[in-house]
């Protein structure tokens, strides 16, 4: 709700900009899309490394 009301303000005081940024959103998203896929791979592989790492530990019994 809150968003949708400074987009209104934005729209009121330069709606220029705010028609600039409703276009151009879209294109942003799809930019950084292969940087949230990455991201996220990196992630799991961090995840992965961990989990073999601490497997000895969670064997042995530790937490």
């Amino acid at each position: 709700m809150f968003s949708f009301l400074l987009w209104c303000l934005l729209f009121v005081i330069c709606w220029p900009l705010a028609l600039l940024a409703l276009v151009l959103w879209p294109l942003v998203w799809l930019i950084t899309l292969p940087f949230r896929l990455l991201g996220i791979a990196v992630d799991g592989a961090f995840a992965l490394l961990r989990a073999l790492v601490m497997l000895p530990a969670r064997v042995l019994g530790g937490r």
